[in-house]
């Protein structure tokens, strides 16, 4: 009981230490050089977690997340820029239009399974890609669109990083708070046994079929609400952030994170952002490579992920901790007892 307390206490307290640490970032004597940075990791950790379920939890493969997160960013684009719309409404849209178009082309494509399904996603993201350059009287083709209005609430306007960051990680928590309550729920549990075998999840009458649609819809929601987001920060958007690196880029954040892991999203997005933005600037196109590495390397010596591995190391150690101390005191401890008393020798002479 007090070792449940304990951990209980320790997560309470990493939880609010992390709050501080996000709250604090934006600040200029803190760590507001790098605001942007940190905002781009919010909107990576949204698309991140959905695949994280769709992947990790429910067991289907996806390289297509790409295709939603541009989905959101253009209809948002197009809409504001090009027709008027009010941002939030465009946003709405945007993802309404998307979990749409998932639920229509999601029955079809999960009749495949294994190495169909994951051709089935890519051919979508490839054919989003080329539509995103091609439909140039929408678009904006390759250059793209400028000047897409700030979001905003009445009279206050998110036109600074420094309030944009607040947005982004507003949604960025929801979304995680979301997620890591339904993992925990009787639909955590009916994901899970999918994921383990769908003959044994279906003779217990869970529907199969429709668990994984559902959480397709739901991980392109949160692509598209983050491409909306993505575009409204930058007030630009261009069919390059959506190609098919950026479906690897993603798979590659929710492996490093973990792919059964809510919470590793936020790991798993930070590492690579830090890598692509500070650390791999001067490689070019060798970038892709570095990614390929990193994935096989993580699959094959932690196939669990890197933040969920450091979390193992971490109690194992807390655990060993544990079970030492106890020992250590009682050596340390004073004695009470007197000085042995020695036997006098009896002798049977």
């Amino acid at each position: 009981m007090i070792s449940n307390r304990l951990k209980i206490r320790w997560r309470h307290l990493a939880i609010v230490g992390m709050l501080v640490f996000l709250a604090l970032i934006p600040f200029n004597w803190f760590l507001g050089q790098y605001t942007s940075l940190v905002i781009f990791i919010g909107i990576s950790t949204m698309v991140t977690v959905g695949l994280c379920l769709l992947l990790g939890y429910t067991g289907q493969v996806s390289l297509g997340q790409a295709a939603f997160y541009g989905m959101g960013a253009y209809f948002s684009a197009v809409l504001t820029k090009g027709y008027g719309f009010n941002p939030w409404l465009a946003m709405c849209i945007g993802a309404a239009a998307t979990g749409t178009f998932a639920y229509i082309i999601g029955y079809p494509i999960f009749r495949l399974r294994g190495n169909y399904l994951a051709m089935a996603t890519l051919g979508l993201g490839l054919v989003m890609y080329v539509l995103f350059r091609q439909l140039t009287q929408f678009t904006g083709g390759p250059d793209g669109m400028a000047g897409i209005p700030f979001l905003s609430a009445g009279n206050f306007v998110f036109d600074t990083p420094f309030k944009r960051y607040y947005l982004v990680w507003g949604f960025t928590l929801a979304v995680l708070l979301l997620s890591q309550n339904m993992v925990r729920s009787r639909i955590g549990r009916a994901l899970r046994a999918v994921h383990g075998s769908e003959e044994a999840a279906e003779s217990l009458g869970v529907n199969v079929t429709q668990f994984k649609v559902k959480i397709f819809v739901l991980s392109a929601v949160y692509a598209s609400l983050a491409g909306s987001l993505f575009v409204h920060h930058l007030r630009f958007v261009s069919p390059q952030p959506f190609d098919f690196l950026a479906s690897v880029i993603i798979v590659v954040m929710a492996v490093v994170g973990g792919l059964a892991s809510i919470w590793g999203a936020i790991f798993g997005a930070a590492t690579i952002q830090l890598l692509s933005n500070e650390l791999l600037l001067g490689f070019g196109k060798l970038d892709i490579a570095v990614y390929g590495l990193i994935l096989v390397l993580v699959m094959i010596f932690m196939p669990e992920g890197v933040f969920v591995k450091l979390k193992q190391v971490y109690a194992a150690r807390r655990e060993t901790a544990g079970r030492l101390l106890p020992a250590r005191l009682k050596r340390a401890a004073p004695t009470t007892a007197g000085p042995p008393v020695e036997r006098e020798e009896s002798s049977f002479d």
